[in-house]
């Protein structure tokens, strides 16, 4: 295989993989390490990929522009509809306390919490909110703050403020990007302090992303590894990605 060649088939490998190892590529093309960071170095100067620690990721990995809430729900459905599915095990029992984040699968998710098992959940999401107004067996508290059109969900010191005065049961948190890096990322510093606060008012941080979103890292961090507790993701993830998420002690739930 010539040069050109095998780095068009590393491009094709990290854009579908999301993250390549300097390793396995080396041992699947069959040359050395050196050979593989020189195709690395190159593709790296096209801007086709981004060099991170062992690897590389796709150039577009590093997410700084959000997708609205509409375009969001059309990316990966099934996924997120088994995520979803998944997620209600993770539910606290009836009479307890639960925290939605914003996003197209935790909308999922809500449309699924049962009509017969009384709950308080709180979110700083409209359109959740909206989808919970008919179930009778929720105590449904929406959060202050500014909405923005991007996500329709509430944001601001008002909101950071609110969810700093709680503590419930379990909290049920979307992510744009999650690496061993960077931890759990978004675009937007206002979405991101709320994401920071949704995490620290939760006995229990339950992480629902699909496998598109593993080794991507947006702009703003919100939240280390080591505050996770549960995973809930599709069969996508790698053996390389389950490998450090369980080095962290993250129980990883895959549907």
């Amino acid at each position: 295989m010539y040069p050109e060649e095998r780095q068009q088939a590393i491009a094709h490998l990290a854009a579908q993989r999301g993250r390549v190892s300097v390793a396995d590529l080396a041992a699947q093309f069959e040359v050395t390490t050196e050979t593989v960071r020189r195709d690395l170095n190159a593709l790296e100067q096209l801007g086709v990929v981004r060099r991170v620690h062992g690897g590389v990721v796709p150039a577009s990995a590093l997410s700084a522009v959000e997708t609205q809430v509409d375009d969001r729900d059309v990316a990966h459905p099934e996924q997120k509809d088994a995520i979803a599915r998944a997620a209600l095990a993770m539910l606290p029992p009836a009479g307890g306390t639960l925290l939605l984040d914003a996003g197209t699968t935790t909308a999922r998710l809500a449309r699924l919490l049962p009509v017969d098992q009384p709950r308080t959940v709180i979110t700083h999401a409209v359109p959740i909110a909206a989808i919970l107004t008919t179930n009778p067996a929720i105590d449904l508290h929406l959060l202050p703050g500014r909405v923005r059109t991007t996500t329709q969900a509430a944001v601001g010191v008002d909101t950071v403020t609110a969810l700093g005065d709680l503590r419930v049961d379990v909290a049920v948190i979307g992510t744009n990007g999650l690496s061993r890096s960077h931890g759990l990322s978004t675009p937007d510093r206002d979405e991101a302090a709320v994401k920071r606060a949704l995490v620290g008012a939760a006995d229990r941080v339950v992480v629902v992303a699909d496998s598109s979103k593993l080794d991507v890292e947006a702009t703003v961090r919100f939240a280390g590894l080591d505050q996770i507790d549960v995973l809930v993701t599709d069969d996508g993830l790698t053996a390389t990605q389950r490998q450090w998420l369980t080095d962290a002690e993250i129980s990883v739930v895959i549907r």
